[in-house]
């Protein structure tokens, strides 16, 4: 779909179609394996074997299997796919350019590190309680998924006419918003292109309607809350146990491929970290 929008001729095009049988044997595969994961999961729960994961609740949240149409089987399937296949490609890319950026800025990074040692110190398991004490950890993902929206923008169908900054848009036309480019605007964020997290500092100004990188609204992502969960805790053990430093050489390039990535990756040195010191 996104290339669709992209390119409302790229299905027609011949020297596309290898591609998009390629990409549909993908998503078959997907489906049929997630299919199994969710009948073995239902098996070995009603065989008292109940894992306390996604999968698990997904599949409680369902309701009963007795009254379940094959519509509710294809919604049950369709959110543990979004959750297998969103949660962990756009997540490892934040976590790629939260990297490069504090390797860029080695003031942040010290005043991070400070944070996580006042707020987990050597703790092995982080709890949910000491995520709520990360807080400039926090402003520095947001501040990275500004700059960086791994899903760099997103579409809505209009029901209807409307008129959007003075220009009349029919309904039933798809409008795309990129979120890449509006968190780069002056007019949103002042000196766009610097690396800032105290821009969400409790007490600054909300950046409405200009910030989305889960979307907004009733279709937005529906797991953005524990994807952050998720980028905090890497990060918070990755600057507890380790220093890094960036590699000299590197582009720092972004790619996009409908999401955005750093292009070779982000190359780093690491070290364990002397806490005795």
């Amino acid at each position: 779909m996104v290339i669709s929008v992209r390119d409302t001729f790229f299905m027609l095009n011949p020297k596309n179609w290898s591609f998009i049988r390629e990409v549909r044997g993908a998503c078959r595969l997907l489906r049929q394996t997630g299919a199994q994961w969710i009948q073995q999961r239902k098996t070995a729960m009603r065989n008292g074997e109940v894992p306390k994961d996604i999968l698990t609740q997904i599949i409680k949240s369902a309701g009963k299997e007795e009254i379940m149409t094959q519509e509710d089987e294809e919604l049950m399937l369709d959110n543990f796919l979004t959750f297998f296949i969103a949660g962990q490609e756009t997540t490892a890319n934040q976590l790629g350019f939260c990297i490069m950026e504090l390797g860029r800025h080695p003031d942040i990074l010290e005043r991070v590190k400070k944070e996580v040692d006042e707020a987990i110190g050597m703790k092995q398991d982080i709890s949910y309680d000491d995520l709520g004490h990360l807080g400039y950890l926090s402003q520095v993902l947001k501040e990275t998924l500004r700059l960086y929206p791994t899903a760099p923008g997103t579409s809505r169908e209009l029901k209807e006419d409307m008129v959007i900054g003075g220009v009349h848009v029919p309904g039933g036309v798809v409008c795309v918003f990129s979120s890449y480019g509006m968190g780069r605007m002056e007019m949103f964020f002042k000196d766009p292109l610097k690396f800032d997290p105290d821009r969400f500092d409790p007490d600054a100004p909300k950046p409405y309607y200009c910030y989305f990188p889960f979307s907004l609204g009733p279709r937005s992502c529906l797991g953005q809350n524990f994807a952050q969960m998720e980028a905090k805790v890497v990060m918070a053990k990755l600057i507890q146990r380790f220093d890094f430093t960036l590699l000299p050489g590197q582009s720092f390039d972004i790619l996009d491929t409908g999401t955005l990535r750093p292009k070779s990756g982000v190359l780093c040195s690491l070290r364990h970290r002397d806490h005795r010191k």
